[in-house]
């Protein structure tokens, strides 16, 4: 099978360095492979996406040398591919209990982080299950009614261990029902959540390998589950670290100074890519190199775990 590799970013700020260290790291995989690279915009939250956004970092890509294969996609022509999904998930049922696998749910953030336990303090949301049916339903997979339309839509998670082997990072295991709960697909306010919509657009378009940072290896479990549900093949995972700012923290699009856009004044593209090259242990020194320069040193196994600090 032939690797399709991809890049999907979103279009609600300019790309910093960050991001250009994944698109890189999947151009160098796929390419290597001499597979396909696709790009795809997701651009799923009107209030957020901004195609100017979307027009710059397609621009910053052509110049670092980073070209994709076909089509662009943009999620927010999806989005009638979504509802059919999701109304084909909303038809499911569980096995063991009966209960519809999509239900509606009217909680707010308020709700949930009130029932939050003490040992969930690490910052993530656990759903307590709130909203969730204890008897078989009526069927609801017709999710357009006035009364769903204004409810979120969650899924029942299975209380098992959910095992995916990631190349960086290896083997995993993860128990959804302990790690997020119930997780939505669809917000209250229409809006088709990334974990519904990222499963149906790699299967869609192919995708065989999914390169992106470590703070991210997690949802592999969500989307396994997803993709299982609806009989999609699992693709091969590769996450990788984080460029990290002197406090630790992850490079976010506020870090103007590290955007490609500041940078281009700067530094040349080969010299952007010959520093990320050196950064993640591809090469021993850093030097200009274009993409293609790289793909004979590309190798799964130099890449490190630990985060990678970066200054401005």
């Amino acid at each position: 099978m032939r690797c399709v590799g991809r890049f999907a970013p979103s279009p609600t700020g300019e790309m910093h360095l960050g991001n250009v260290l994944a698109a890189l790291l999947s151009w160098l995989s796929a390419r290597q492979q001499g597979g396909l690279w696709r790009l795809r915009i997701e651009d799923l939250d009107p209030q957020r996406s901004r195609q100017e956004y979307a027009d710059g970092l397609m621009r910053d890509l052509e110049w670092l040398g980073l070209t994709w294969d076909g089509e662009v996609i943009y999620q927010s022509q999806r989005t009638q591919v979504y509802a059919h999904c999701l109304n084909r998930l909303a038809s499911m049922r569980d096995p063991q209990t009966g209960l519809q696998l999509v239900y509606p749910c009217t909680c707010t953030r308020n709700d949930i982080l009130a029932a939050q336990a003490p040992h969930e303090a690490d910052g993530r949301i656990v759903y307590p299950g709130t909203c969730r049916p204890h008897s078989a339903s009526p069927d609801n997979s017709d999710n357009s009614s006035p009364l769903l339309r204004r409810a979120a839509m969650r899924i029942i998670v299975p209380d098992v261990e959910i095992e995916y082997d990631d190349r960086v990072y290896g083997h995993q295991s993860v128990n959804l029902a302990a790690h997020c709960g119930d997780f939505i697909l669809r917000r209250s306010d229409g809006v088709f959540a990334y974990q519904l919509a990222v499963v149906i657009d790699d299967a869609e378009m192919g995708v065989t390998e999914i390169v992106r940072g470590r703070d991210l290896l997690l949802s592999v479990a969500q989307q396994h589950y997803m993709r299982t549900l609806l009989g999609l093949a699992q693709p091969a995972y590769c996450h990788h670290p984080l460029l990290v700012n002197a406090q630790g923290q992850r490079l976010c699009k506020r870090d103007h100074a590290l955007a490609v856009s500041a940078m281009r004044a700067h530094y040349t593209a080969q010299e952007i890519i010959g520093n990320l090259a050196h950064a993640v242990g591809l090469i021993p020194e850093p030097e200009p190199l274009a993409p293609q320069q790289l793909l004979p040193y590309f190798d799964w196994s130099r890449i490190p775990r630990n985060d990678i600090m970066v200054s401005e």
